[in-house]
């Protein structure tokens, strides 16, 4: 399912109100940038304060921090996804469509909202590759706060467990991504499926590592350059920490 599909299933209820719609517009441009600077711990008066609207409107649209989560979630995976498959049918060369992938996603941060629960994934089916396995993202105390780590860019552990407002049947609680345990993340597979063929193009054709999997390359697009005030030093440090990951993911002759 395309980015667009996402946004046309999400906006199918009634038409909202001119004001009501900018609010929502507000709430998840800020839910996107405190998320991808915090991770998905940072709490919902964060996303408030950003939005500048009070924390009870941010509520009457997002009945919990689950919901928004994982409106969150499900958009930036269908963004990463067709970004991928922008960059596997518009690039002949292989190594060229998984550099053209990584620097699409970086420059639009939507490797930052990468959902743990696909970084999981991606750590299992290279486990079940063989492959070098990936760390997973550790999970926050129940009661931790999610703040970015000392390096100043979203830590993987800050992900606290989000109740539902209900939990998911057979009283399992959701996970930091709004899924629940044993639900499965249609969006999240056919990422995994298109990188997937970017990285094995890539290896075919000796441009990228036999050693590197599809989770090493999760995990690049999930990594983010420390926060920094100066917006021309921030997207020349995000560039420069790019170029070094791709670096490091290139076959060496």
């Amino acid at each position: 399912m395309s980015f667009q599909g996402i946004q046309g299933s999400s906006s199918r209820s009634a038409p909202l109100r001119v004001d009501a719609q900018r609010n929502l517009e507000h709430v998840l441009r800020a839910a996107r940038e405190v998320f991808g600077e915090l991770g998905y711990g940072a709490p919902m008066e964060d996303v408030a304060r950003r939005a500048r609207v009070g924390v009870g409107t941010v509520y009457r649209r997002f009945p919990s921090k689950e919901v928004l989560v994982r409106r969150i979630a499900e958009e930036e995976t269908a963004r990463l996804t067709e970004q991928a498959q922008t960059a596997l049918g518009q690039e002949d060369e292989p190594w060229s469509a998984l550099a053209r992938f990584l620097r699409t996603s970086a420059a639009s941060g939507a490797g930052r909202l990468l959902p743990p629960r696909i970084l999981r994934a991606g750590a299992a089916r290279d486990a079940a590759e063989g492959r070098a396995l990936v760390p997973s993202p550790r999970e926050a105390p129940e009661h931790g706060g999610g703040r970015a780590g000392r390096s100043g860019q979203p830590d993987l552990r800050l992900v606290e467990r989000v109740p539902a407002g209900g939990a998911p049947a057979g009283g399992e609680e959701a996970g930091p991504d709004g899924f629940g345990p044993d639900e499965t993340d249609p969006l999240g597979m056919e990422l995994l499926d298109v990188v997937g063929q970017l990285v094995e193009r890539a290896r075919a054709t000796g441009g990228l590592r036999e050693d590197v999997s599809v989770g090493d390359v999760l995990l690049v697009i999930a990594t983010a350059a420390p926060t920094l005030p100066d917006p021309a030093q921030q997207t020349a440090a995000s560039a420069r920490l790019l170029d070094i990951l791709l670096d490091g993911l290139r076959a060496r002759d």
